[in-house]
């Protein structure tokens, strides 16, 4: 096991990190942006009028993949790999930043699918009382409290990792 980390190197694990931060939380928002967009469909199918606010409600999930983009380019630009003068990792350095990225990797990957749980059955509340839909987009936020507060976990991590 020591040879095959020794083989890849410390910026390959920082790669690893960086491009799983990325990943699963695409992957988490591909999830709950589609089960909010099979939810919104039903409701549309009767009510097509309200699409801004099913279009609002199912948008809210897809910004987990936003913060994982951020935090691989944070750790991109961090290590110096936009200046050209990218930081030569020992193994333990890239272990230390493949980690800092785990905030966000199952941060992002599961609160995306929670939060589309909760916005798909908020679109019950467009359907039934389309007015008060704001309550259904309040519920998202806190769900989307806990995907912030990983960016930034990921964050101080990458900033402390060397």
């Amino acid at each position: 096991m020591v040879a095959f980390f020794e083989m890849i190197g410390g910026q390959a694990l920082a790669f690893i990190g960086f491009a799983l931060a990325v990943g699963l939380c695409c992957i988490g928002s591909a999830k709950g942006t589609g089960m909010v967009g099979e939810a919104a469909t039903g409701c549309l199918s009767e009510t097509p009028e309200h699409f801004t606010k099913c279009m609002i409600l199912q948008a809210l999930p897809g910004t987990q993949g936003l913060y994982g983009i951020a935090a691989g380019f944070f750790g991109l630009f961090t290590l110096g790999f936009f200046s050209g003068n990218p930081a030569q990792l020992t193994v333990a350095d890239g272990m230390s930043v493949l980690f800092a990225c785990v905030p966000i990797m199952l941060g992002g990957l599961l609160s995306a699918i929670a939060q589309g749980r909760v916005a798909a059955a908020s679109i019950n509340i467009v359907a039934k009382k389309p007015d008060d839909y704001m309550k259904g987009v309040i519920m998202c936020g806190i769900v989307e409290f806990y995907a912030i507060l990983s960016l930034v976990g990921t964050i101080l991590l990458l900033m402390n990792a060397l």
